[in-house]
């Protein structure tokens, strides 16, 4: 079984799109999968879609934390709960669209553990591309990230991650952070625990808005790269 993990705040505006293309999409695969919903804190109308949907559709179910905790805390959360034997971590906006899953799970069952989507390699196609001074940042974060703690993965902050269940549910246990540097800290994690990563080019469109602030969160996760890197 495959489960899929959204980490949701505040996304009334775009939840219904994404889960009805995911629905779609995998309905239509018939591949016995679950859609595991994880409600941040939201103080929207995000929990009655959420609800909506899982008394729709036998495959949805909802998680939720008490209190706004940030996008790892609700990750971490979902992953805990899911069941299935492969992992699909993926935003609310559906940056990379989830019929670029094919792609991950050949990467899987060519033998790495963790397949992430990449904006950065050859083949990769970003249709509707960020504020340059957003990919700018991108690109400088990722340089730190390769210098300090993950060599030879171009980005780390792709939304899209495939993980097989027991390496998801052992890198996301005793996860650290709370927030957007949830991401170096679980390839981190998996590399040290000498599992296969590999990077895969697809399409990305950009989502607006964002919730990422763009210098309070990239001081964030460069600090918590650093305390990773110096903690081993």
């Amino acid at each position: 079984m495959l489960s899929i993990v959204i980490p949701c705040f505040n996304e009334e505006q775009r939840l219904p799109r994404t889960i009805e293309h995911i629905e779609r999409y995998l309905d239509g695969k018939d591949l016995l999968y679950e859609l595991v919903l994880v409600d941040d804190g939201s103080v929207d109308g995000t929990r009655m879609i959420m609800d909506a949907a899982a008394e729709r559709h036998a495959s949805v179910r909802v998680e939720s934390l008490p209190r706004n905790r940030g996008k790892g805390r609700a990750l971490a959360v979902g992953v805990d709960a899911a069941k299935g034997d492969e992992i699909l971590v993926t935003d609310a906006d559906l940056s990379t669209p989830i019929d670029e899953l094919d792609k991950l799970q050949a990467a899987l069952n060519n033998g790495a553990g963790v397949a992430i989507a990449s904006r950065a390699l050859r083949g990769s196609r970003v249709e509707i591309s960020q504020p340059i001074y957003r990919v700018l940042m991108g690109k400088v974060f990722n340089l730190i990230v390769q210098a300090v703690l993950l060599p030879g993965i171009w980005d780390t902050q792709c939304g899209f991650k495939l993980f097989r269940a027991d390496v998801a549910h052992r890198v996301f246990a005793g996860l650290t952070t709370d927030g957007f540097g949830y991401d170096p800290e679980v390839l981190y994690r998996a590399r040290k625990q000498g599992v296969k990563i590999a990077e895969v080019p697809v399409v990305w469109r950009n989502s607006a808005p964002t919730k990422v602030s763009p210098i309070r969160s990239s001081v964030d996760m460069l600090k918590h790269v650093v305390r990773l890197r110096f903690r081993g």
